[in-house]
């Protein structure tokens, strides 16, 4: 949906493309078209984007935005996180409001889960 100057897409460096796909594919559902062999973009995902073919990561300590995903069940999300091969960079903790943890999909990018529950 495009909204006259709202945030329409977003995307990310990644030096495997292909496990980047599966482990959003595996994990949250994302759907992906391919533009040749250096871009990716996804869709399903809460907002549209895309990943382009890059050494670079996006993460925290580089001082990107973090991107965080809402869960009903954080637990389960992140045993689908790790079971995706997905790396956790910082443990469920709570927050005021929640809890969350960070974790890292197999580019390296860094992305958090926080849930109310």
């Amino acid at each position: 949906m495009r909204e006259h100057e709202k945030i329409n897409y977003v995307e990310f460096p990644a030096n495997d493309l292909v496990a980047t796909k599966e482990f959003f594919v595996s994990v949250f559902g994302w759907d992906f078209t391919d533009y040749g062999h250096e871009y990716t973009a996804f869709s399903n995902a809460g907002i549209d984007g895309g990943f382009y073919k890059s050494e670079r990561a996006s993460s925290t300590k580089n001082g990107s935005a973090l991107i965080v995903f809402y869960s009903e069940d954080i637990e389960k999300t992140q045993q689908k996180i790790e079971e995706a091969d997905g790396e956790i960079v910082l443990h469920i903790f709570p927050f005021p409001g929640g809890r969350r943890f960070h974790f890292m999909e197999p580019s390296g990018n860094e992305f958090a889960v926080w849930s109310d529950r």
